[in-house]
């Protein structure tokens, strides 16, 4: 997804921008960069995270931002950023939460008016050097901003440092938050507001859709007011967000008890010794679920990560698959002859999570019941770079409709009564992967189940992947 974090002070900000920045390392696997202005100049540096953390990364070169008051950090699943540009309005860096879906449109766009792209991801054009490049044909960091809000189809929020103030817009419709924080000292923008109280910062405020400010050391004024419509996009409390933050005034670990509860209240006729989690995105949801249900929470599962990166992985498929097992250790404690009712929050392409039911059957777990905290995932993100690095039938859902269907082109409609829980063809493709996983019991939540545990209108919400619901323009 990625995530980002700004601040402007009367007093030095690196090492409140530093460890910002890292409080987001939930949201991004790829690369991290920092930006910071000082002494009349703009000072970036760009690593990967493939192969380290974001701290060890950094850490080493913080002297040489100085006593800069002004700067932004971006932790990125995707391209290399802040991407610092010199256009008419002057000099400015960009950090960006996006996804751009008719990229090579707009690139080709810019091609045509003899523009050109200095920096790639991989061998596609950098998306952030593209937003950049937009924001310096408006007449003003404004007009420019307003124009990527128009151009651009699929979801972009960002933040750009300027030599007198850092701009910050969420989303045309909010899919991404940005959430602003305050000390006596000066202003804080960032994705996630988890790293405020550590920091010293107070809770300000959320953008709204679309809204544009101008934060300085002495406030935050308004450029441009918030949309009237809404869809945060529902997985920011499903897995993406960090348990302590909050999202339009949403906590996402409560909302996670909330989604456990729902699930409990469907489960009369279960009986289970306990409910665990798969760590560690399942925990908040198996804790709901055990309070609800009455029954112990424990840990058969435990997380062993101290000397692997968070992102790395192998180039190699077969110690890639040795990686991801070293990292899940079962305690037979837990898992002899018992029932366990497990929550996980979402199965992607399930090679996962079967490898995961393999080690708690060999561990001689009795029944394993598994409950996804949220709907199967039919249809591909279109707005955030969750599904879309995967090809359409990496989707595990997708995969065994189309075995089902027979055919390698799934329509819409098609798809639509798998997405609906009260149809026999759910019913069916439910039962196909609880065999194919070897599982007791395999259920669903529901998507008016999870957006009641959210807490939003569903208008206001984006339930895509779900159910292919969503403004496109």
């Amino acid at each position: 997804m990625s995530g980002f974090f700004g601040c402007v002070s009367r007093n030095e900000c690196v090492n409140d921008v530093f460890y910002g920045t890292d409080y987001h390392s939930h949201l991004g696997t790829k690369r991290a960069g920092m930006a910071f202005y000082n002494n009349n100049r703009f000072i970036r540096s760009i690593h990967s995270l493939e192969d380290g953390y974001f701290r060890n990364k950094f850490e080493d070169e913080l002297p040489k931002f100085g006593e800069a008051q002004m700067g932004v950090g971006v932790i990125s699943d995707c391209e290399s950023q802040p991407i610092t540009i010199t256009s008419h309005l002057g000099r400015y860096a960009v950090v960006t939460v996006a996804r751009i879906d008719n990229i090579d449109e707009l690139a080709n766009e810019l091609l045509d008016k003899k523009m050109h792209f200095a920096e790639l991801s991989g061998s596609d054009i950098n998306a952030t050097e593209l937003v950049a490049m937009l924001i310096g044909m408006g007449n003003s960091i404004r007009d420019g901003i307003e124009l990527v809000q128009k151009k651009v189809k699929g979801s972009c929020s960002l933040l750009v440092l300027t030599d007198h103030a850092i701009y910050a817009a969420r989303d045309k419709f909010g899919r991404t938050p940005i959430t602003i924080g305050k000390n006596d000292k000066g202003y804080v923008c960032a994705s996630e507001s988890s790293s405020f109280a550590n920091l010293g910062y107070d809770y300000v405020r959320d953008l709204g859709p679309g809204e544009i400010v101008q934060m300085s050391a002495d406030g935050v004024r308004e450029v441009a007011p918030a949309g009237c419509r809404k869809q945060v996009c529902s997985f920011l409390w499903v897995y993406y967000g960090y348990p302590s933050a909050w999202y339009e005034g949403i906590n996402v670990e409560d909302s996670r008890y909330n989604s456990g509860a729902a699930m409990a209240r469907r489960d009369v006729d279960l009986e289970a010794d306990f409910a665990a989690g798969i760590p560690d995105s399942g925990v908040g949801h198996a804790i709901g679920y055990s309070n609800e249900k009455r029954i112990p929470y424990k840990r058969p599962f435990v997380k062993y990560t101290p000397t692997w990166p968070r992102s790395f992985m192998p180039q190699n498929q077969k110690m890639r698959d040795l990686v991801a097992k070293m990292k899940l250790l079962p305690n037979e404690k837990f898992t002899k002859d018992q029932k366990i009712v497990f929550m996980d929050d979402s199965i992607v392409r399930g090679t996962q999570l079967k490898d995961n039911v393999v080690k708690l059957l060999d561990a001689g777990v009795k029944e394993i019941h598994m409950r996804i905290a949220c709907p199967p995932l039919i249809f591909p993100c279109k707005f955030l770079n969750f599904s879309t690095s995967r090809s359409t039938y990496d989707l595990y859902a997708r995969r065994v409709i189309r075995d089902m269907e027979g055919k390698d082109n799934l329509t819409d409609e098609m798809c639509a009564e798998y997405a609906n829980p009260d149809s026999p063809k759910h019913k069916e493709m439910v039962d196909i992967m609880r065999k194919h996983l070897q599982l007791t019991s395999l259920k669903f939540q529901r998507l008016d189940d999870l957006v009641e545990a959210i807490g939003l209108p569903k208008c206001d919400l984006c339930t895509h992947c779900w159910d292919n619901s969503s403004y496109m323009e």
